[in-house]
C-alpha cells in the first residue's frame, strides 16, 4: 500500500518519501513485519509467530491499537512495533476482528 501511495516500485523510496510526510509512521508488512520511521531512525519489527492464519480480519487495526498503546505510554519504537505485532498476532489467529477474551 506505502508503495501504491507514493507512486514508486520501491519499498525503500516510499519509506524516504514517507519520513517526508510524518514525523512517526510505521509500515506493517504482513509476515514481512513491519517498518517504523522517524526522523532518519528507522527500526525493524518482526512478524510474531503464530501456530496458523485464520482470518487477517482487524489485522491492521490491533497493530495501530498495540502500538498506540505502547507509544502512549512512553515506549520504545521498537517495544510499540512488539506490542503492535503481538496484538496483530493474536487477533489472525481466529475468525473475527476482535481478540478473545481469555
Amino acid at each position: 500500500e506505502i508503495k501504491s501511495l507514493y507512486q514508486t516500485a520501491s519499498f525503500d523510496e516510499a519509506l524516504a518519501q514517507i519520513r517526508k510526510d510524518c514525523k512517526i509512521a510505521a509500515v506493517t508488512r504482513s509476515e514481512k513485519g513491519s517498518v517504523i520511521v522517524r526522523g532518519d531512525e528507522t527500526v525493524t519489527i518482526e512478524a510474531t509467530r503464530i501456530r496458523e492464519l485464520v482470518d487477517t480480519t482487524g489485522a491492521g487495526d490491533l497493530y495501530a491499537a498495540g502500538f498506540l498503546y505502547g507509544y502512549t505510554q512512553g515506549r520504545s519504537l521498537k517495544q510499540c512495533g512488539d506490542l503492535g505485532s503481538l496484538a496483530a498476532g493474536l487477533v489472525i489467529q481466529q475468525i473475527g476482528p476482535r481478540p478473545r477474551q481469555n
